[in-house]
């Protein structure tokens, strides 16, 4: 069995797409899944299955939309692959605390290069990035943040709506979360 994360895409934000943890913990398990646990509010669910990436995919949405009647976008990712690029997170990534530091997580069947071409080129006095796999690590001081090409993607609706955020200590925990022996 492979140990997965789920990451649901713009679940409990300002008060839109509310699913509460017990709750989709419950249809994860009635999905077939196995070892289930919930992370914070924003949608991180571990997991075993012995599904592929691509059909696990598909019966988190399928799951969600029958139990929550939502539409919700799902980045399914293994543990090795998460721990994979955590390991390989850039030294500058997640560290400086005048700075916001995010992980996105690229949604299939989007891929990260298609992603990047979408932001372009950056302008390093605004923000860095970086990638390993399907997460591009980003970072941009405060004072800058609104001039960053990040932000740019959120016109691009088939992009923005392809990737998942959460913040650099959101990624860590879910790495260290990885770490214990059930998963």
């Amino acid at each position: 069995m492979t140990a997965y994360i789920a990451l649901l895409r713009g679940i409990n934000v300002g008060g839109k797409n509310k699913i509460e943890m017990k709750a989709l913990k419950t249809a994860f398990v009635e999905a077939g899944f196995s070892d289930v646990r919930t992370y914070i509010n924003s949608g991180n669910v571990l997991f075993r299955s012995d599904k592929n990436e691509a059909t696990v995919k598909t019966v988190c949405e399928t799951s969600i939309a029958e139990n929550f009647n939502l539409d919700i976008p799902v980045c399914v990712i293994s543990v090795a692959d998460l721990r994979a690029a955590v390991s390989h997170a850039p030294g500058w990534w997640g560290h400086d605390h005048d700075s916001k530091h995010n992980a996105i997580f690229v949604i299939l069947p989007m891929t990260t290069a298609e992603v990047l071409s979408q932001i372009g080129n950056i302008s390093s006095e605004y923000e860095k990035i970086d990638y390993h796999g399907r997460v591009i690590f980003w970072s941009a001081p405060m004072a800058t943040f609104s001039r960053t090409r990040l932000t740019k993607i959120v016109q691009n609706k088939s992009v923005y709506n392809a990737i998942t955020v959460r913040n650099a200590n959101t990624a860590f925990k879910l790495a260290d979360l990885t770490q214990v022996p059930k998963l």
